[in-house]
């Protein structure tokens, strides 16, 4: 069936969200849907690009913008001229808002990856944040959602499910007896005795609970993959962000789960040139690279936008900030190639994609053989490092 064409900025959130979309406005073809970001400054220009770039490239489609930007900056993105609508994000998954049949339930796509949306919204009010505004309070989906969700995807055949969520780790506390993360995670592994493969996009250390580590520390299905949400390295920084958590908190979480899991695979989102940051707290910043030995880094230079506090905060010049971002993006080049070096010679069961890589349990990105199928498990063991990607 003839799908919509669907572009998906940002978070893991919108690529869940967007597979859902695709599902539930399956038939119409003549619809591209934007679903934005406007987490920064330049997460905001991006969308507007994305929204000219497709109006160019599909000039007689309605173009209908929804997800983040939508909300936070409504009328800024209404009032682009390539713009035929907007769809409020919190509505973007009800049908009726689409006006698509209701009684029609979304159906996955056959994708290898799953990416399964189990909370959304957010109760904190770090300072540089804006998302807040954009979904609203933290608001978790039932165990049993959850799983039959899951089923779906399953039965579509997918091999790996990436729990994701806007505070992921905040799962459950809206839920009756406020259950933790760990709770769905062992719910999951157990009613799908055949999953192969489970997945946790970016979490909050302080937030993970006891039985949650069990699992990642123990399960050969809970990928060996912790992606911390940690901002930064500096505990002043940290503070200024509104934070909960500081440096020797990750320091310690990491600590304790690789000598437990000496395999796992550690990213961490940093953010480059914060308000007041000085050259010692960058220094801090390059350091917990090294400390914490992380090898999936999203690094992210600050741009301010209008609304949260970091905003009116004494900014750093814009030539500092993007320096700094470099030397960040450079160091964890570094550790990360370092990382791949080592992985050269070990055998790893890899899922195949469509594309002729796939990603290991640790998520270290590998080029397959041509005989490789899409949606198998095979075990590879790459010989070299070329342009990134283990071969």
């Amino acid at each position: 069936m003839n799908a919509p064409h669907i572009i998906s900025l940002g978070c893991r959130m919108n690529i869940a969200e967007s597979e859902r979309m695709r599902a539930m406005l399956a038939g119409d073809e003549n619809l591209v849907v934007v679903n934005s970001c406007a987490v920064t400054g330049e997460a905001l220009r991006q969308t507007r690009q994305a929204i000219r770039r497709a109006r160019r490239d599909h000039p007689q489609a309605r173009l209908v913008v929804t997800g983040c930007a939508a909300e936070i900056d409504r009328a800024e993105i209404g009032a682009m001229a390539e713009v035929d609508g907007l769809v409020a994000n919190a509505a973007k998954l009800d049908p009726r808002s689409w006006n698509a049949p209701v009684a029609a339930p979304p159906i996955a796509p056959a994708r290898t990856r799953a990416f399964v949306a189990v909370q959304n919204g957010c109760d904190h009010a770090c300072t540089f944040c804006v998302i807040p505004q954009g979904r609203g309070p933290s608001r978790s989906l039932p165990v049993t959602e959850v799983l039959r969700e899951i089923e779906t995807h399953l039965d579509a055949g997918a091999k790996e499910v990436v729990l994701t969520g806007v505070d992921l780790t905040s799962w459950g506390h809206d839920l009756p007896g406020a259950p933790r993360l760990g709770v769905l995670v062992r719910a999951i592994l157990y009613e799908f005795a055949a999953l192969p493969r489970l997945r946790l996009s970016s979490v909050d250390g302080v937030e993970i609970d006891p039985a949650l580590f069990d699992l990642l520390a123990h399960d050969a299905r809970v990928m060996p993959h912790l992606h911390l949400s940690l901002q930064h390295g500096a505990d002043l920084i940290l503070k200024r962000m509104k934070r909960r958590h500081l440096r020797c908190d990750a320091v310690e979480l990491v600590a304790r789960l690789k000598a437990l899991r000496p395999d796992v695979a550690v990213g961490a989102d940093l953010i480059a040139g914060f308000p007041t940051e000085t050259e010692a707290h960058h220094a801090e910043n390059l350091a917990i690279i090294d400390e914490l030995g992380i090898v999936h880094a999203h690094i992210f230079p600050f741009s301010p936008r209008p609304g949260p506090p970091a905003a009116r905060m004494p900014q750093l010049p814009r030539a500092v900030v993007k320096a700094r971002a470099a030397e960040l993006r450079e160091r964890a080049a570094a550790t990360r190639a370092a990382w791949l070096a080592g992985l050269v010679g070990e055998t790893f069961p890899v899922l195949a994609e469509r594309d002729g890589t796939g990603y290991a349990p640790n998520y270290a990105r590998i080029t397959l053989p041509p005989q490789a199928t899409a949606g198998t498990i095979i075990d590879v063991t790459p010989r070299e490092v070329r342009e990134g990607l283990l071969v």
